[in-house]
């Protein structure tokens, strides 16, 4: 029998009814890993040597999972993906990764990623590429792919994912999973390698939301090693979750889901933004009010040149660091300047380094107003107007991308020239540290696509019950990938 395609608390229950052992659930998720290793290259580390958990009234406690390849984890090779930390090993685990540790979960594998964090395809990983579950020609999207892909794929329940744009929320929908990201610092970001840390947020993967709920609920807390986390102890997500959502407001923004505002739109953006309707029409049969809303075109437009240029900076600063010298393969060179210089030359893939380098133009003296500076004042208009409606509405409700998982190679995707803000507005979650989640709301041509839910800060409990409600009302409550033929 599969137990990792269960729920957290089905397979909670039949550890304790004594149906199955920790150790046959870790048995069946390392065979699962390397079947999908073979198919999607989802791992940088299998862990064969994971030993059964202790059974607790923990629902996590023994039960395994998998840990995106940036969370340092003490005694387990944590590479970020990047060819720069391939041999490196940390001495110290991740705050949250001890958090889940404590509540007895069994980490199995630490999954792809693209490099540092940086890119949304699942393609800049120095293992390789990762594909989709669902087909194989397309991208999981990134950061998060190898967590996306395993969740996806039934390796375990969930898998620890990073957010700084919308590396867990966009993964989750191309994967036809949930992706959580909560308000920003919930988690503590303490042994989370750093990419732009005004941006980054630690979350999970899983396929239903009362999973999400749970795993987040052991992975938070305040954190004296990081002094943007906060005391949560008062929220309980799982609690929260009663599916009572009669009266909440909800609200989309006009500019970005109006089929209207895509003349040139493809066959799957036109399916998309009409799954995107029906869906809003089923908020409204379980008692939600949904407005259409508007936000200046221009300002909307300036949101990816915001995100690239502030993450951009923060990542040419956070990574300073990767020397060669301190840890990492150590280049060659007549002297540490060379060193250094072949090191990261040779060791950063062409999308790193292009970041690197708008990164430190950017933070240029004569630069810093005209682009730094600026970026910054139009990222608090941006939060701002969404605060706004937050004045209003219990949760903004929009569509995730412009349809399904993009083709690896290209080729076949014709997107619309109007599609940026689209595919990028997501970011306005990690511009104001909102709490955000993706779930799945259906398919085009048998790939499944998803719907986002965003609320203002420390409402994590209002966001994912509404979120419940609305994956409750629907059939993809915990589904599985099935190639596509």
């Amino acid at each position: 029998m599969e137990y990792m395609t269960k729920t957290l608390k089905e397979i909670h229950k039949d550890l304790k009814d004594g149906k199955v052992t920790s150790a046959e659930l870790i048995k069946e998720s390392l065979k699962r890993s390397h079947e999908v290793q073979e198919s999607c290259n989802a791992f940088v580390t299998i862990l064969d040597d994971a030993k059964e958990g202790k059974v607790t009234d923990n629902i996590l406690s023994g039960i395994p999972y998998g840990i995106k390849d940036n969370y340092s984890t003490k005694g387990i090779l944590s590479t970020g993906s990047s060819n720069t930390l391939k041999d490196y090993v940390p001495f110290f685990t991740a705050t949250s990764i001890e958090n889940l540790d404590k509540a007895g979960a069994v980490p199995v594998n630490k999954t792809v990623m693209d490099e540092f964090g940086m890119g949304g395809t699942g393609t800049t990983g120095h293992t390789g590429i990762v594909t989709n579950p669902w087909d194989h020609t397309r991208m999981c999207a990134g950061s998060s792919a190898g967590s996306a892909a395993a969740v996806a794929a039934g390796v375990y329940p969930y898998a620890t994912g990073s957010d700084t744009g919308d590396s867990i929320r966009k993964p989750a929908a191309y994967c036809g999973i949930v992706g959580y990201k909560p308000t920003y610092g919930m988690i503590s970001r303490y042994g989370l390698f750093p990419f732009a840390s005004s941006l980054d947020h630690c979350g999970v993967l899983s396929r239903c939301v009362e999973d999400a709920a749970i795993v987040v609920d052991n992975m938070k807390g305040i954190d004296k090693n990081d002094m943007t986390s906060w005391d949560s102890s008062k929220i309980n997500l799982e609690k929260a979750l009663t599916g009572d959502v009669k009266g909440k407001k909800l609200c989309y923004v006009k500019e970005i889901c109006d089929i209207k505002n895509y003349p040139h739109a493809s066959k799957e953006l036109k399916e998309h933004l009409e799954n995107f309707m029906k869906t809003v029409e089923k908020c409204k049969e379980l008692g939600m009010t949904v407005d259409e809303v508007s936000i200046d075109q221009t300002l909307l437009n300036a949101l990816p040149s915001v995100y690239v240029v502030i993450s951009c900076a923060e990542a040419t600063s956070n990574m300073s660091n990767l020397t060669g010298i301190i840890f990492g393969p150590r280049a060659e060179g007549d002297n540490y300047i060379d060193m250094m210089k072949n090191y990261r030359t040779k060791g950063f893939s062409p999308l790193i380094k292009r970041r690197f380098v708008i990164g430190s133009y950017v933070l240029q003296a004569q630069n810093k107003d005209r682009y730094f500076y600026n970026a910054q004042r139009v990222r608090r208009l941006l939060v701002d107007a969404w605060k706004d409606l937050y004045k209003k509405y219990d949760a903004v409700i929009m569509p995730v991308g412009s349809g399904p998982a993009k083709h690896l190679d290209g080729s076949l995707d014709i997107l619309d020239e109007n599609t940026a803000v689209l595919e990028e507005h997501l970011q306005v979650g990690n511009f104001g540290g909102f709490p955000s989640i993706t779930i799945p709301n259906g398919f085009i041509d048998n790939l499944p696509v998803g719907v986002n839910i965003t609320g203002n800060c420390y409402e994590d409990e209002k966001v994912l019950n509404i979120a419940y409600a609305l994956e409750s009302a629907m059939p993809y409550k915990n589904q599985i990938a099935k190639e596509v033929k």
